[in-house]
């Protein structure tokens, strides 16, 4: 994105009557939201909407490219850019193809991916310095050892970044993982995942995989000893916690319906089952991409994310060098033929026994009814899951108005949440922790408990009708190619 002062004035100076109004109406408490959001609030979700609602979209490659710039290493974070090598063995590609293959519905296509080297940035917090501090000149392997130094907990938060599978990076998302390390006293790992549209599904899901048998069996060349799983959480936001879940329900599949007796990784025989992570936790997790669940439309006064009703020339991606595919696939991520998979749409799996610990924290936003959902059945199956929701906040509310008593309390509950079940080095636990949900009022944010097995707004059967008839739309082109993002 041009950011010198000439292009941000011709992005924002025809926005100045909007903006004025949205701030008059919210000042005569005539905006339907005035009653839950500050005036900062109001103008900053509305900002971001019309950016988003814009009826001239952005090529797919310019806003990738835009998203991928990286803003640089400064102030209160150790950084460390690390490369997970590639194995030589294919077994880690054979066993994802064998669970997609072992819980697919139907004829859904998708292309077996190469198995490549994996970049991460391994996060932490570095205290004591300005939030100016430049990076210090030191090689990758001695920021590693700082980074360590610094490090007061076991938890090892294996994350994943938001960007709706073709946008952002690590380097976007440095400030929440350094975040969340100095919260908890750990460390990120957070994963340089491959790209969609150029790199479709099951590429994201393998680099994931592969990055967590890393953490535990380090390739040659690591930086890092083995890390026990008992002290790992699959962590992300958004699209990314949608790869968190999908690589959750990976690994209970595998050990569900593999015939295997062992696993070769970087020549290390590897027995089933696979140990699970500690925990997984996600904001804003993004679980259907089907899109069809009933908060997308009744949710979408509280977001910013465009609604399926929205503008109908951006409901579809400009051509460019990487839109549309060739052959063409329909969605930014798979095929359409894959939407409903669980290993795509978490939402659409149908057994959670067995899992680790889940925490959801969502705001009143139009993914909300996806996570209820997954939540609600997780525990019903004996899941140990703490739900959070916050009302009138959208959608990764929590990254975004960080000064905000929601934003700080969920922010801090995310982090809680790793500490309490990875953060044992003996690996056992909090114990105590059990099943519950929670509604934070708007502004105060005043607790309410909810029941957790009771938030699906929709049975199972309805939900897997809602996403067949969802992507038959698709299908047809009576629906848009996925979620639209701002022109840049």
């Amino acid at each position: 994105m041009d950011t010198s002062p000439s292009a941000l004035l011709r992005l924002f100076v025809p926005k100045i009557p909007f903006i004025a109004k949205t701030a008059l109406w919210r000042l005569l408490w005539l905006s339907p939201t005035s009653s839950k959001w500050d005036l900062r609030t109001e103008l900053t979700v509305r900002i971001i909407r019309s950016l988003l609602d814009s009826p001239e979209p952005t090529p797919l490659l310019k806003q990738q490219r835009w998203s991928l710039k990286d803003p640089g290493i400064r102030g209160k974070m150790w950084i460390s850019k690390v490369t997970l090598a590639k194995p030589q063995e294919e077994d880690i590609r054979d066993i994802l193809v064998e669970a997609i293959e072992s819980m697919r519905e139907g004829n859904g296509r998708y292309t077996i991916p190469p198995i490549v080297p994996v970049e991460a940035e391994w996060t932490g917090y570095r205290a004591n310095v300005r939030h100016d501090r430049p990076r210090l000149d030191l090689s990758e392997v001695q920021h590693y050892e700082k980074l360590m130094s610094e490090v007061t907990s076991s938890v090892t938060m294996l994350y994943f970044h938001g960007g709706a599978h073709y946008l952002m990076d690590p380097c976007s998302h440095r400030v929440p993982t350094s975040r969340l390390a100095h919260l908890t006293g750990g460390r990120c790992l957070s994963v340089r995942y491959r790209l969609s549209p150029q790199n479709p599904f099951p590429c994201a899901l393998l680099d994931a995989f592969q990055a967590y048998l890393s953490l535990m069996y380090p390739p040659p060349g690591s930086f890092h000893e083995p890390v026990d799983a008992s002290n790992i959480v699959f962590a992300g936001d958004s699209a990314g916690g949608n790869l968190a879940f999908a690589l959750l329900q990976l690994t209970l599949e595998i050990n569900r319906s593999t015939t295997r007796k062992t696993l070769m990784f970087h020549g290390r025989s590897i027995g089933f089952p696979l140990p699970l992570p500690a925990g997984v936790a996600g904001i804003s997790s993004w679980l259907d991409l089907a899109r069809c669940m009933p908060s997308i439309t009744s949710n979408a006064q509280y977001d910013y994310l465009p609604p399926s009703y929205s503008n109908e020339k951006i409901s579809h991606f400009p051509h460019d060098e990487i839109w549309p595919t060739d052959p063409p696939r329909g969605d930014i991520y798979c095929d359409l033929t894959m939407l409903c998979h669980p290993l795509v749409s978490p939402l659409a799996g149908k057994d959670w026994t067995g899992s680790c610990p889940m925490w959801l924290g969502y705001g009143e936003e139009m993914m909300a009814d996806e996570g209820k959902s997954v939540a609600a059945l997780a525990a019903k199956q004996g899941v140990t899951v703490l739900w959070e929701q916050f009302e009138a906040m959208p959608h990764c509310f929590s990254m975004i108005f960080e000064q905000l008593e929601a934003g700080q309390k969920c922010f801090k509950d995310w982090a809680d949440f790793c500490v309490k079940v990875a953060g044992n080095a003996d690996g056992v636990g909090d114990v105590s922790l059990k099943t519950k949900g929670t509604w934070f009022a708007a502004k105060t944010c005043k607790e309410t408990d909810v029941d957790v097995t009771s938030l699906a707004v929709c049975t199972q059967e309805e939900v897997a009708q809602r996403m067949r008839c969802t992507t038959e739309a698709r299908m047809q082109g009576l629906e848009g190619e996925g979620k639209i993002m701002p022109k840049l």
